[in-house]
C-alpha cells in the first residue's frame, strides 16, 4: 500500500496505481499529521513533500509496516533522519532531476530584481503606470557583472552556464575547489570574506544543512559590495531574515529576489512591504517536466526500497 499525501500530477499518479495500492490523502495547506497517522494502517511506503513534516515524534507513530518514506524534493530538511533510521525506514528523495528548473528560477529572479520587473508589475496592476519617460523604473544591466555562487553544485554550475550566456563573470564558495573542466572559467574563493565583496549579484544554492544556517546574517551582508542583488533559491534558512530586511531597507542590498524562506508558508512580514524584495512561492521547480520527472524518480526510490535485497 502507498500513501501519497498530495495531490501529484495524472502520469506519475497512473503509475503509481499500476505498481501499488493506493491510498491518497489530496492534503492541501499545512500537513494534518493526525490525518496521515490515521491513514496508514496497512501501509509499506509514503510519498510525501517538504511540506510534511515528520518529527521523530511522528516517524516513531508510524506502524511497522512502513518500510519507505520518498520525498518530492531533494531536501530532507522535513525528515528526521535519525528517528527513521533508527525504526529501519529507508528515504528516497529525487536530486538530479529539477537542476535545470531551479537554475532558471535562479537566473529569473536574477533578472526581475536588476530590471525592477516586480515594481513594474504591480504598478501596472494597479493601474497607476502613465507611460515611461528617461528615469522611469530604472533598472541594472546584468552584462558585464558579476555573479558570486553560493553553493557550486549540480544547479551552481547550470546557473554559471546561463549567466556566461549573459557576459557575467563567475565567482564561487564552496567548501571544496571543483575540477577546473567542472569550474568553466569561473574563480573560486576559499572564504566568504573574499568572495563577497567581488559581487554584484549572489546567488544562494547550497543545500541546507547545519553549517549553512544563518550563513547570510548581517557580518556578511555588510561585506557584499553596496548596492549588490541577492538571489535564493537553495534554503530559506541559510538567510537571517532580519539581517536581509534591514540591508534592503538601507540600500546597503540593491534588491533582493527570493523563492525559498524560513517557515513556509509563513514567511517574515517584514518583505511583504519591500518593493526592492521580488518574491515567488517555492516555484524552483515547478514545471510539469521536471516535477513529472521527480514523481517517477521518487517512485523509483520506493520501488527499489521495497525490493527483495
Amino acid at each position: 500500500m502507498l500513501l501519497i499525501t498530495r495531490e501529484i500530477l495524472p502520469e506519475v499518479l497512473a503509475r503509481a496505481q499500476a505498481e501499488h495500492e493506493v491510498r491518497a490523502l489530496n492534503m492541501v495547506g499545512p500537513f494534518d499529521a493526525a490525518k496521515l497517522l490515521a491513514a496508514c494502517d496497512g501501509v509499506d511506503a509514503i510519498l510525501c513533500n517538504t511540506a510534511d513534516k515528520f518529527t521523530a515524534g511522528i516517524i516513531n507513530a508510524l506502524p511497522p509496516s512502513v518500510k519507505v518514506i520518498a520525498t518530492y524534493s531533494v531536501g530532507t530538511e522535513h525528515l528526521d533522519l535519525a528517528a527513521a533510521a533508527a525504526r529501519g525506514i529507508k528515504i528516497a528523495n529525487t536530486p538530479g532531476v529539477l537542476d535545470r528548473a531551479t537554475a532558471e528560477m535562479s537566473l529569473l529572479l536574477l533578472l526581475m530584481a536588476a530590471r525592477r520587473a516586480g515594481e513594474g508589475e504591480r504598478l501596472l496592476r494597479a493601474g497607476k503606470w502613465r507611460g515611461i519617460a528617461p528615469t522611469f523604473l530604472l533598472g541594472h544591466d546584468v552584462a558585464g557583472k558579476t555573479l558570486g555562487i553560493y553553493g557550486m553544485g549540480r544547479i551552481g554550475q547550470v546557473l554559471a552556464r546561463f549567466a556566461r550566456g549573459l557576459d557575467m563573470t563567475i565567482h564561487y564558495h564552496n567548501r571544496t575547489r571543483l575540477p577546473p573542466g567542472l569550474e568553466q572559467g569561473a574563480i573560486y574563493h576559499e572564504r566568504a570574506e573574499t568572495f563577497l565583496p567581488a559581487l554584484d549579484f549572489l546567488s544562494i544554492n547550497a543545500p541546507g544543512n547545519p553549517s549553512t544556517t544563518g550563513w547570510l546574517n548581517a557580518a556578511r551582508l555588510a561585506q557584499l559590495k553596496p548596492g549588490a542583488i541577492v538571489i535564493n533559491t537553495g534554503r530559506g534558512p541559510i538567510v537571517d531574515d532580519e539581517a536581509l530586511i534591514a540591508a534592503l531597507k538601507s540600500g546597503h542590498v540593491r534588491a533582493a529576489g527570493l523563492d525559498v524562506y524560513n517557515n513556509e508558508p509563513d514567511i517574515h512580514p517584514g518583505y511583504y512591504a519591500l518593493e526592492n524584495a521580488v518574491l515567488i512561492p517555492h516555484l524552483g521547480s515547478a514545471t510539469i517536466e521536471t516535477r513529472t520527472a521527480m514523481g517517477h524518480l521518487a517512485l523509483d526510490g520506493i520501488k527499489a526500497a521495497l525490493s527483495p535485497p
